[in-house]
């Protein structure tokens, strides 16, 4: 297995200029790692498996639906040490195809029968991931609509109308509206209202739109009708139903009460900020259909679901014969194993197959082999891809060509006190020798380590910062060996700070 492996670096287009996106179904493989160049250094093998399958996606929904259903994905597994871009690669396919994507640790969960996670809770939370995915969707294309609503709303608090009539408005005779008083005898009466007056609460009802749309109305209290869920978290519930293997409540039990249960409504006194955001909520609320939310957010999980499953490295190893106090480790591939190959997962909005969702595993595999893990699970992961080891020609561009690199971010912070924080070219180029160096001597953690010496390095600079007089610091080679070589050479300190 190689000892190398290469981590993350955001990078936007080199002149800096915004690209125009392409549509996943116009993108070929090629395009796609191209993409993923932008925010990854290095890692071409991986890239190119996590392409072909995302295409392979895109292909599979074309075939005759008498052959779709035959065609599962090919799940990848990618070895490598921690802070080479395993789970950046999948993160970013995932925003790129638009696809539902969840990150789970195999180590939290537990075979069937003991405290903890079981496995199908991850499919549950990419069911939520989708659900919020299609509703936030939903909301931005009827947002302006709701926004128009809840301002007619505010407008109605701030300038009540006229009481309500005790029965619908008749007209007159010239088509006038009516209006109904209670005269001296507690009779009804109509009475024609004014069409001046109307005009005239007509005109004020736009100067007040136009204060509104102003913000000059935005610290004015108003009193809204706010609706609230009943508190659940003490409720008595029946032996059996609705609980987990640790004896507390399931969450997807919990979820499903929370909606059963009658919300409660009572008026408070806010400002019209707030109250804006409550009314356009409460609008959005009624212009998004979640039948057809939730049926989409099913759909893409079932078609187009990525489900990332970190550090399955540490479930491997164990043997069958072992023996001991632990949770088997064995124990949670043999659960892992029907989701991964196939199978029906209740969740609180139905039924969900995950026959086509796509799995991708990952794990350094620093003390057990792929070869480990139980022969059917392997057989369910055929794509093996091995990522390199960060070199320090990685660290240089991690740090400089992401926009929200390292350097970026601290010069960033810098100018907030005034000050002017600037890194030489052989300045970064000496941070990126000693993480490099220090990942050969130490633990190799990637890029991560690029965080622990930039801390180091700038300690003492961002502590003075807003009492120095010279308020430019310049980041040189000399400034940076000067400030770590105590701390690189001397190992108890190397162990603790970096």
């Amino acid at each position: 297995m190689a000892t190398n492996e290469t981590e993350v670096a955001a990078a936007a287009g080199a002149d800096g200029q915004p690209e125009q996106p392409l549509w996943l179904d116009e993108m070929t493989p090629r395009q796609i790692v191209a993409e993923l160049d932008k925010y990854i250094v290095g890692q071409n093998a991986a890239k190119k498996a996590v392409a072909i399958a995302l295409r392979n996606r895109w292909r599979r929904q074309r075939v005759g639906e008498d052959l779709r259903e035959e065609i599962v994905p090919n799940n990848i597994i990618m070895i490598g040490p921690t802070g080479v871009g395993k789970t950046e690669i999948a993160r970013r396919l995932a925003r790129l195809a638009g696809a539902p994507f969840v990150k789970v640790e195999a180590s939290k969960f537990t075979e069937v029968g003991y405290v903890g996670r079981d496995v199908e809770s991850m499919v549950r939370d990419l069911v939520d991931v989708a659900v919020n995915m299609v509703r936030t969707e939903r909301e931005d294309e009827v947002q302006e609509q709701a926004e128009q609503r809840a301002e007619e709303r505010l407008l109605d608090l701030l300038l009540p109308a006229p009481d309500a009539p005790p029965q619908p408005q008749p007209t007159g005779e010239k088509g006038e509206q009516r209006v109904w008083f209670a005269n001296a005898g507690g009779q009804a009466e109509p009475v024609t209202e004014d069409a001046q007056t109307k005009e005239r609460r007509e005109r004020t009802r736009d100067k007040f739109r136009q204060l509104l749309r102003d913000g000059k109305l935005e610290e004015r209290e108003v009193e809204v009708e706010v609706s609230h869920s009943m508190p659940i978290e003490n409720m008595m519930v029946p032996m059996g139903g609705g609980m987990d293997a640790g004896g507390g409540m399931d969450g997807n039990f919990m979820d499903m009460l929370q909606e059963w249960l009658p919300k409660r409504t009572k008026r408070r006194r806010v400002t019209v900020a707030e109250a804006r955001r409550i009314l356009v909520q409460d609008e959005l609320d009624k212009l998004v259909n979640m039948d057809e939310v939730i049926n989409e957010a099913l759909d893409r999980c079932e078609e187009m679901g990525i489900i990332f499953l970190d550090e399955i490295d540490k479930i491997a190893g164990e043997r069958s014969g072992a023996s001991g106090p632990d949770v088997s480790r064995e124990g949670v591939q043999r659960d892992l194993l029907p989701v991964v190959e196939g199978s029906t997962v209740q969740t609180k909005y139905g039924m969900v197959r995950t026959d086509h969702m796509l799995f991708i595993a990952a794990g350094a595999f620093h003390v057990s082999k792929p070869s480990d893990l139980i022969p059917e699970l392997q057989g369910r992961f055929p794509i093996r891809v091995e990522l390199t080891t960060l070199t320090e020609d990685d660290f240089v561009r991690i740090l400089q060509e992401p926009k929200n690199a390292l350097v970026t971010q601290y010069r960033a912070l810098a100018a907030a006190d005034g000050a002017e924080l600037e890194f030489t070219g052989d300045g970064v180029r000496e941070i990126a020798r000693t993480a490099a160096n220090l990942n050969v001597k130490m633990e190799n953690i990637g890029a991560r380590r690029l965080h622990t010496v930039l801390t180091t390095l700038l300690e003492d600079v961002m502590f003075d910062l807003p009492d120095l007089a010279d308020k430019k610091i310049t980041i040189d080679p000399d400034r940076v060996r000067d400030r770590l070589k105590d701390i690189v050479e001397d190992e108890d300190l190397r162990k603790y700070i970096l």
